[in-house]
């Protein structure tokens, strides 16, 4: 993996507690704040059980708000998920 690094990254923070999720067919990608866990972005898969997990960790994470990245209908799942959690999904 490619580390990026920048002089000046000093970026305002807008929503602390969001989280980011990449929708794909055969798996998710979730990254929330480097704060809220020792592993800040994970890969998760697609079935109901996955799904579960994935809603549970974000809210174990503290996270509020998930911005999704998808292409095709693979993120109803994810924003169903979400109307039963305390997270929005934007």
């Amino acid at each position: 993996m490619r580390n990026i690094q920048a002089k000046d990254i000093s970026l305002e923070v807008v929503h602390p507690d969001a989280a980011g999720i990449d929708i794909g067919n055969e798996s998710h990608y979730v990254a929330v704040p480097p704060s809220r866990n020792s592993q800040p972005v994970r890969r998760f898969g697609c079935t109901t059980a996955e799904l579960k997990a994935m809603a549970d960790w974000l809210e174990q994470c503290g996270i509020r708000t998930v911005a999704m990245q998808s292409t095709g209908v693979y993120w109803i799942a994810v924003y169903e998920f979400s109307n039963k959690r305390v997270w929005k999904c934007t």
